[in-house]
């Protein structure tokens, strides 16, 4: 929903360009540098106690989100939301890889991403509608909905709770998961720093910098630590680590996608929201009704023939994107291309998640998971504040007038408009290409077999 809705409350609190993307970045700011932490905790004191608590902090920030009176506000408030979807997020996969067997898990995990995409699916229509036939303020609904969502899951959580073992020898990475949210932070800030068309200037590579360095540090304490929340060890293993490459890669360029599309094409083109909201459809409809065929040829082929197909189809998708785009032929063209990216996804996400939780050991789940989620977040706001970037410089070097993704009268604002989304979208094809290549080195073993290869580790 917030994608849809960030052109309404550019509106409603007269916010810029910057100040969207970071009610998009404060919340995955907090979520990707503290999600590894969430995983952590959750082997810790429970996998569905820890996922109780974020679910009950997530509720309280979105109802702060809906009442909230400047962008300075929802950008806090996102933060804080960010938190609670860290101590979540990295419980929902895990519980399920923890109840089921190896053998299993890939279909058990399609279902997942399944149920997932339904919600997926609901949130972009529902939005559409309110934001399309509401007022100015519709858009602050989008978060009350979840009070009662939250409410159903906690009291389905509630009978469950005492059935959840802990690990109370492990131990929390509070260093490590202040060092990544600075490190990501300061990066994140430079990359957004291009809002007037200037790529870089001296402050974002002092920031760019420092954010580097506190990265760095973190990797240092990561490698000292004898509670990592990101243990290094895990990265020895070749697929977790291309699978986590991959994932990167793949979730950059659909955080892009899915960013600067609605404001293209609300902003730009002036097309109503329930009209836009239609381009996630076919997303959440392939993920869906695909995602639990993927899951079980992942179980009995391996990941790597799914991840190079999904890739390359992604890369087709998003080169038939950046083609169509000046046509602003929204359903004879968009559509089509966003149908090549939802077959695209529905290939990769559930045999991205075999592949990651495959290639541990059960008592580590939550913590791979943590890693896995963090590696996908951590993409999300990198592309938002990177893309950005290339956004602004492109629309102001075409001679767009007024900002990105804000309705404008001037003639040139539409033909910039498209130019600079052509542009992003040429990006996110062509790091889905590299996906495609990174993966053929994942190996074809099918992820029943993953565990009893994990003595092969060295390699």
């Amino acid at each position: 929903m917030v994608a849809i809705a960030i052109p309404g409350m550019r509106d409603s609190l007269v916010a810029t360009l910057v100040q969207a993307q970071w009610i998009s970045n404060a919340y995955m700011l907090t979520l990707s540098s503290l999600i590894l932490v969430g995983g952590s905790i959750g082997d810790r004191f429970g996998l569905a106690r820890v996922f109780a608590a974020g679910i009950a902090l997530f509720v309280v920030a979105s109802i702060a989100c809906a009442l909230a009176p400047t962008p300075q506000f929802l950008i806090a408030a996102r933060a804080v939301q960010g938190i609670g979807a860290a101590f979540m997020v990295p419980g929902s996969l895990a519980l399920i890889s923890r109840a089921y067997p190896p053998e299993e898990r890939g279909r058990a995990i399609g279902i997942w991403a399944a149920s997932s995409a339904i919600t997926a699916a609901l949130g972009p229509i529902i939005g559409g509608l309110a934001l399309t036939y509401g007022g100015q303020d519709t858009w602050r609904w989008i978060f009350a909905i979840n009070l009662p969502l939250g409410g159903l899951a906690l009291y389905v959580l509630w009978t469950k709770i005492d059935q959840d073992p802990t690990q109370h020898e492990r131990g929390i990475d509070v260093p490590g998961g202040l060092l990544a949210t600075l490190g990501l932070g300061l990066i994140a800030w430079a990359l957004t720093g291009a809002e007037h068309g200037n790529l870089v200037d001296a402050t974002s590579l002092a920031y760019g910098g420092l954010g580097i360095l506190a990265l760095g540090a973190f990797l240092w304490v990561e490698a000292r630590s004898p509670h990592p929340m990101m243990p290094l060890d895990l990265f020895r293993n070749a697929r977790f680590s291309i699978a986590n490459i991959v994932s990167f890669f793949v979730y950059f360029s659909f955080s892009a996608i899915s960013m600067y599309l609605p404001m293209a094409v609300i902003g730009g083109w002036g097309i109503t929201e329930i009209e836009a909201s239609a381009a996630y459809a076919p997303l959440s409809f392939f993920i869906a009704s695909l995602s639990g065929l993927s899951g079980k040829l992942a179980d009995r082929y391996g990941p790597a023939p799914l991840l190079i197909t999904g890739s390359l189809v992604l890369a087709l998708g998003y080169a038939s994107l950046a083609l169509v785009i000046p046509t602003q032929n929204f359903w004879g063209a968009v559509m089509p291309a966003m149908c090549l990216q939802g077959i695209g996804m529905a290939l990769v996400v559930a045999p991205l998640s075999t592949a990651v939780m495959g290639a541990v050991e059960s008592h580590k789940t939550g913590t791979a998971s943590g890693v896995n989620n963090a590696v996908t977040r951590m993409a999300g706001l990198l592309s938002v504040a990177a893309m950005g970037s290339v956004i602004s410089v492109i629309y102001g070097g075409t001679g767009g007038g007024g900002s990105y993704g804000e309705a404008s009268d001037l003639a040139s604002h539409i033909p910039a408009t498209n130019a600079a989304f052509s542009r992003v979208a040429w990006i996110a094809a062509a790091l889905c290409l590299i996906s495609a290549i990174i993966s053929t080195f994942s190996g074809g073993h099918a992820a029943h077999k993953t565990k009893g290869d994990l003595a092969d580790v060295s390699a």
